[in-house]
């Protein structure tokens, strides 16, 4: 069948079977329907109905801007979650949210929660998702009038959003990787640096034009990496080329509304989801990846902030030993030179089944902490009462001479680089097409081999060592430039003899627990940058995301400090200017030096 044929007749299936069953197969009866929002826009929604399942069932809600479908009468093969969740008959139902695949509307990315709706028609995710519980839990066949709702990525931020002001009839939530802040920590942005090629890579088939509900989305562009990324973006020069008409040519709203708000003005700030997390009455379970390369920020702050608004709530949060969303499936045993055995697996029938059957069936009390949290350097997971713990020692790791890393006060001194945007640090080493699931725990020898790279490190340890919460960077230096990056990495070298699972020699390998990176001129305020003054000793300050990791005797605690992760971030011109207009012109070498002493460089964490 042609395409438009193919299109014509879905139509015509939504048109009649708005409402009714329209697909079933052995296992699910299928129903598709167009469910209206107050403001009457109707939101495409697809619903699968065990068969041979006697009795009332809830209902597992997710909302996806990645497509509801197969639509008409094509079945979803499989199903998220246990298989306990099918063995106990749970209805499913998955909404295209506005503007996106066969739903009406307008998209918004990251649409903003309004604090007080004025009008009726109000809407944002909030009132979308109570609009859609309150209709399904009256026109979906045999359920109970009890719904949960879940996602990961896009779909988790959906989650979150969706638990405030939410429906007396949703019981339970699991924001799952939640996209939730996108300037200071998730996605395109890590403090305000702007993540360039996951950015580029996602947005260029994201953000196709749209001429009304439809079962594809269309690209926005095509693009050659040719093999290798890095030469590819540095080739393209200032990121401001990205809007070529070859590229995004001013074609995708996002992409130019990122452009036009180079700091941490009102746009960002209505796009904060952590900050909205209150009045929150369903069970809320937040799941994150310690090697989520996408949204790591978004699981911890989402959690932290819950917890803070919400009081008496429960409120669990668990992290894992995964990539993005690698606990929904097989991907979670093997991440690189790691294997995390049935990590996944414990997680999707002793963790989430139990939680949400609970709330939706009257199952079992779940028994499940406050946090469950793996430790990624003895690779096991441990049950806390709060997170981050209280019961740490607050630890300082200062950068001393001869490149050590001292728990005590270092002597005065500096250390000195150059950084040269013309040759920045790749954030991995090799060639690489496209960004990699596994720079997150990567060898980090091809970095510290570099002149432009200080790595500071630890004795061999004489005892476990465990690092638990967030960690802080202070940083004290020299430029002579008015801006610049920092990457600070925190690395577990391997001593002599270590094997990966397959048995290969890994012995001396840096392999990195945790990286961020900051931009200078927000040294301050994300709101206001401000420019450094060559030659003064200025001071930057930031936090890495939260680790739980033991640092095995016998190991070493490394860091090393750039100021490239290129192209998984965009190059900092080195001169104090709007970087998304800039030309080459504004791209200068830096000299940095990096101080030592009681008042240098450290690092701040809490151990045990």
């Amino acid at each position: 069948m042609k395409a438009r044929g193919w299109f014509l007749s879905l139509t015509l299936v939504f048109a009649a079977h708005a409402a009714a069953q329209i697909a079933s197969n052995e296992q699910y009866d299928k129903y598709e329907y167009m469910i209206p929002m107050r403001d009457g826009v109707r939101l495409c929604t697809t619903v699968y109905v065990p068969k041979n399942k006697p009795g009332e069932k809830p209902i597992m809600l997710q909302r996806t801007p990645y497509s509801a479908g197969p639509y008409g009468e094509r079945m979803k093969p499989s199903h998220p979650g246990s298989q306990k969740f099918k063995d106990a008959g749970y209805i499913y139902a998955y909404q295209d949210v506005r503007g996106r695949y066969m739903s009406e509307g307008e998209f918004v990315h990251m649409r903003p929660q309004l604090q007080v709706k004025w009008l009726p028609h109000d809407v944002d995710e909030s009132t979308d998702t109570y609009d859609t519980v309150d209709w399904l839990i009256k026109n979906v066949p045999q359920n109970n009038q009890k719904v949960g709702i879940w996602g990961i990525s896009y779909p988790g931020g959906y989650a979150a959003l969706g638990a405030i002001d939410s429906h007396p009839a949703l019981k339970a939530a699991s924001p799952q990787a939640p996209t939730a802040e996108w300037f200071l920590g998730d996605d395109f942005h890590h403090n305000g640096v702007f993540f360039l090629q996951d950015a580029f890579s996602f947005l260029s088939g994201f953000d196709g034009p749209r001429n009304g509900p439809a079962p594809i989305n269309q690209r926005l562009f095509s693009f050659n990496i040719e093999g290798d990324a890095y030469k590819f973006f540095l080739n393209l020069g200032p990121i401001a080329n990205t809007q070529k008409p070859e590229y995004f040519g001013g074609r995708s709203r996002w992409w130019n509304d990122m452009f036009r708000h180079g700091h941490y003005d009102e746009f960002w700030q209505a796009r904060n989801v952590p900050n909205n997390m209150k009045n929150v009455k369903a069970a809320v379970m937040t799941v994150g990846g310690w090697y989520d390369a996408e949204d790591l920020y978004g699981p911890l702050n989402v959690y932290a902030k819950t917890e803070q608004f919400n009081p008496g709530i429960t409120n669990i949060l668990v992290m894992g030993p995964w990539p993005h969303g690698g606990w929904a499936g097989s991907r979670g045993g093997r991440l690189g030179h790691v294997d995390f055995s049935a990590a996944s697996r414990h997680y999707l029938d002793n963790i989430e089944f139990p939680f949400f059957d609970h709330y939706l069936r009257g199952g079992p009390a779940h028994g499940l902490p406050e946090a469950t949290m793996y430790d990624t350097g003895r690779a096991e997971f441990a049950n806390f009462a709060v997170w981050p713990p209280k019961d740490v020692r607050a630890t300082a790791y200062h950068f001393d001479a001869n490149k050590a890393l001292a728990t005590g006060p270092s002597g005065d001194g500096s250390d000195e680089y150059v950084s040269d945007p013309m040759n920045p640090v790749p954030y991995e080493g090799g060639t690489l097409r496209g960004r990699s699931r596994t720079y997150m725990l990567a060898d980090q020898r091809f970095a510290s081999e570099r002149a432009d790279v200080l790595t500071y490190q630890s004795p061999v340890l004489d005892r476990d060592v465990t690092w638990l919460g967030p960690v802080k960077a202070h940083l004290a230096f020299t430029t002579t430039s008015t801006d610049v990056d920092f990457v600070v990495k925190i690395v577990d070298v391997q001593p002599e003899g270590t094997k990966d699972p397959d048995g290969n020699d890994i012995g001396g390998a840096q392999m990195m627990v945790r990286g961020e990176i900051m931009r200078s001129k927000f040294r301050q305020s994300y709101s206001n940058p401000a420019p450094l003054t060559p030659g003064k000793r200025e001071v930057v300050e930031f936090t890495l995301p939260d680790v739980f990791h033991t640092f095995k005797k016998g190991h070493r605690i490394m860091v090393q400090v750039q100021s490239a992760w290129f192209p998984l971030a965009d190059r900092n011109p080195q001169t104090f200017t709007d970087i998304y207009s800039a030309g080459q012109d504004a791209f200068v070498k830096a000299t940095i030096q990096m101080h030592r002493g009681a008042n240098g460089s450290r690092i701040e964490v809490g151990t045990r």
